[in-house]
């Protein structure tokens, strides 16, 4: 905490040669050691505090340049120690600007009047006609937005968000912003009620305005040249560049967007990344990707999803206008220049190809494929389980988590298979048998939801959900037994049990995976007055953090079903049989994921190698670039994990034979 004091008439004389003035000389206070020697042409006004400079800034190619403030207005601010600011082209006002920070070559920082800085900010996701608008604040999670856009026929629990939204609004209000410590703000344009984190590079910048920059010493936010941010909050770790346009949106942690995205009335959650294209009222869920100029995302919900190039939405049929709304739940990618006309929800891990206008909603088939085949809508149920692209991406989203702050606002879970996509499973198996009960016996095909599905995929599709529970279900099983000594049936007894929390529905929370009676018993305490913001946030986390046993209680439950009684009387011959059923599913998964993956090596693969040689050099040619097939990591790895499962699952056998 700096003592200040007033400014020695000596000092007063000094700032003047230097071609310093202000309108009261009583209101510029100063620390006990300042120093006027790095103060030149600068025009005090309002309430000034200033710090010492004593400090060198090096800047890229070997430039030095001492603190100090140089060429500009200032109104109501305080300037720490070790700032330097030059070139403002028109004033600062009302700004706290931490220590070490450099500002350099820009028009105007200003807050005027009482501002929220973003905060309370309305972005009407998801319909553009309004109705699940979000009030994005300072740490609002992906979870928490979920339930605030989804659950709106809870008047009384939006009521009460709302108020808590509104009371955090409140408590940030201020006439005066922050400028972190160690900011770099160059030659940029207006940045009118913003307030800036520590660490925030900001550069080239042409318009910040009512917005939250919360940038962090492990997770510094970068904003580049030509960017246009306009009541916005961005959080930790992001970086917005290259001419990109955000409007009334929130921006979450670790987000990349560049190369001129355009943004506006919708939010982003960790890990998101947009380049190129164009977003519009969208709910971003984590690892929401788009990288092309002429994909758009519209009027939808994502998360773990990727875009390909010319990925389209619309959302109205020329009636009561832009009002429909669609959404795809994780995992879901497009192919190029797909097109899906909302209304229409996509199911778990489900690959869209080509263009459909029959408003599908296969939510209950999940791992599909669903294409366009001379204009129909085709859809092969669970195909996309043994997709070796489908694993590669799974593996790869906790490699590319780029949050790397304390604080992290998203509570993402990575499975894979879970109760939720297990349940949609069990939806599927029963969708898909009654459909092949119902079908006439020489037709070919069935239609469900807008979508044409063949015998053979019926039939395919059953086979690949029963191998995905039974694989699920075999994991978790090893998982809870695995590592832990167990000398009796007995101890094994009281090691399967559980509670009944987790058994049921489960809902993916656009990250957070859990049961659907724990989101319903945390938003009757939030009805009931009895959670702050921050405890809502904990008890999401708490959800979280309680994951892995929730899903041995739904898992029990599944197995109990299965056999008819209860898990602890299950014999041992019983429970071994569920670990036979999962190598069995094991092994035929990965044996169907590397076959896939073995296309990548095939002679169409292989088409445009080794130009000018012959056969041989366009096999060299290829090998150089994309090796072989025994050598590629992501084969090994499969190799590897399976004889690891293989060898774990013989070794539970094993444990279980000895409490015979």
């Amino acid at each position: 905490m700096i003592d200040y004091r007033s400014l020695k008439d000596i000092e007063i004389a000094t700032l003047t040669v230097y071609g310093c003035s202000a309108d009261n000389w009583n209101n510029v206070q100063v620390a006990e050691d300042f120093s006027p020697k790095y103060i030149s042409n600068v025009h005090f006004s309002g309430n000034i505090f200033l710090g010492t400079y004593d400090k060198v800034f090096e800047l890229p190619g070997g430039v030095k340049k001492h603190a100090g403030i140089f060429n500009c207005n200032l109104h109501n601010c305080t300037i720490a120690n070790d700032v330097f600011i030059d070139k403002i082209h028109n004033y600062i006002a009302n700004y706290n600007i931490g220590e070490g920070t450099y500002i350099e070559n820009v028009n105007l920082l200003l807050v005027d009047g009482i501002s929220s800085f973003g905060n309370g900010v309305k972005v009407p996701v998801m319909n553009e006609a309004g109705g699940r608008e979000i009030p994005i604040f300072d740490k609002l999670s992906a979870p928490l937005a979920y339930i605030i856009a989804l659950y709106r026929h809870d008047t009384k629990l939006m009521q009460q968000i709302q108020f808590l939204i509104d009371q955090y609004v409140l408590s940030v209000q201020s006439d005066k912003g922050t400028i972190g410590c160690n900011v770099r703000i160059v030659n940029c344009g207006s940045i009118k009620n913003v307030c800036i984190g520590d660490y925030a590079q900001i550069e080239g910048t042409t318009l910040l305005e009512n917005g939250s920059i919360h940038s962090e010493i492990k997770s510094p936010v970068c904003i580049g040249a030509g960017v246009q941010c306009q009541d916005f909050i961005i959080c930790s770790g992001t970086s917005i560049t290259a001419s990109s346009a955000v409007s009334r949106c929130f921006i979450g942690q670790s987000c990349i967007l560049g190369n001129s995205f355009s943004a506006l009335d919708s939010v982003f959650f960790a890990n998101c990344q947009g380049l190129l294209g164009e977003a519009t009222c969208i709910f971003g869920g984590p690892y929401t990707v788009t990288h092309h100029k002429s994909s758009m995302l519209l009027a939808g919900m994502f998360s773990f999803f990727n875009a390909g190039s010319g990925t389209n939405q619309s959302n109205h049929m020329y009636k009561l206008g832009p009002v429909h709304q669609g959404m795809t739940e994780r995992g879901v990618k497009t192919s190029s220049d797909s097109y899906l006309m909302w209304p229409a929800q996509i199911g778990t891990f489900t690959v869209v190809l080509g263009r459909h206008k029959g408003n599908p909603d296969i939510s209950d088939l999940p791992f599909s494929y669903l294409m366009d085949v001379q204009g129909e809508s085709n859809l092969m149920p669970g195909i996309n389980l043994h997709s070796a692209g489908t694993m590669r991406d799974v593996q790869k989203w906790p490699k590319r988590d780029g949050r790397k702050g304390d604080l992290k606002l998203d509570p993402i879970n990575f499975d894979f298979l879970s109760p939720y996509s297990m349940s949609k499973t069990l939806n599927g198996i029963e969708v898909l048998t009654g459909l092949l009960q119902n079908i006439d016996e020489k037709s070919a095909f069935v239609w469900y939801q807008n979508c044409k599905i063949k015998r053979s995929s019926i039939k395919k599709g059953i086979e690949l959900y029963e191998m995905a529970l039974a694989q699920f279900v075999g994991n978790k099983l090893i998982e809870r037994v695995n590592n832990v000594q167990i000398q009796s049936k007995a101890e094994l007894d009281n090691l399967l049990a559980g509670s009944v929390i987790g058994v049921g529905d489960w809902v993916d929370l656009s990250g957070l995976l859990a049961p659907k009676s724990e989101l319903i018993r945390l938003l009757d305490e939030i009805n009931a007055g009895n959670l702050k913001l921050e405890a809502i946030q904990d008890q999401l986390i708490a959800i979280h953090t309680n994951y892995a046993e929730f899903v041995w209680n739904w898992v029990r439950e599944i197995i109990q079903k299965q056999f008819g009684k209860s898990i602890q009387v299950l014999t041992i011959e019983e429970l071994i049989s569920i670990v036979e059923q999962w190598k069995k599913s094991v092994i035929s998964f990965d044996d169907l994921i590397l076959r896939d993956a073995k296309k990548e090596f095939s002679t169409i693969a292989k088409t445009s190698y080794g130009i000018d040689g012959d056969a041989e050099d366009k096999q060299l040619d290829f090998d150089a670039v994309r090796g072989t097939y025994d050598d590629n990591a992501f084969v090994k790895d499969m190799k590897i994990q399976l004889t690891a499962n293989l060898e774990l699952a013989d070794q539970l056998i094993q444990k279980f034979e000895t409490l015979n």
